[in-house]
């Protein structure tokens, strides 16, 4: 895992802690997980990821759209599932997603703060630099 992949889970570590289930980053050719908790990782055994990550990639889309309709920058989505929440923003210029859910909790979380501190690390590595090789095609975990 390159140092700002690591950095990442970090950061998502140690913004929801036991609550982090996954954490996945993406461009238009791939994907690959930087963390995924076992019970979800079982979870997920019977999905097609792949599909998943597509649906995700429209976000390159509203994201776009986001930016001309409205007088403020896009940041992030949050969605709320009946057992977790699910965190998603873009990264760096290509641009790389970065997809994450936790466990929901009664407090609630600062998404903006979270990201925040995605987009303070932006500004220290390329969002390629996210995958353990920048230049694969179709990565899959």
């Amino acid at each position: 895992m390159s140092d700002a992949a690591a950095r990442l889970v970090e950061t998502f570590r140690d913004f929801g802690g036991d609550d982090l289930r996954d954490l996945w980053v993406f461009d238009h050719h791939g994907y690959e997980h930087l963390y995924l908790r076992a019970d979800v990782s079982d979870a997920l055994e019977c999905l097609d990821i792949s599909r998943f990550i597509d649906n995700e990639r429209f976000g390159y889309v509203t994201r776009d759209t986001y930016e001309t309709l409205y007088y403020a920058d896009y940041g992030y989505t949050i969605r709320g599932f009946d057992s977790f929440e699910q965190f998603r923003t873009f990264v760096g210029d290509r641009p790389t997603g970065v997809l994450a859910s936790f466990d929901r909790g009664t407090d609630g979380r600062d998404f903006a703060a979270l990201n925040d501190r995605v987009r303070a690390l932006n500004d220290e590595f390329d969002g390629a630099e996210l995958f353990s090789d920048p230049t694969a095609r179709d990565r899959q975990p």
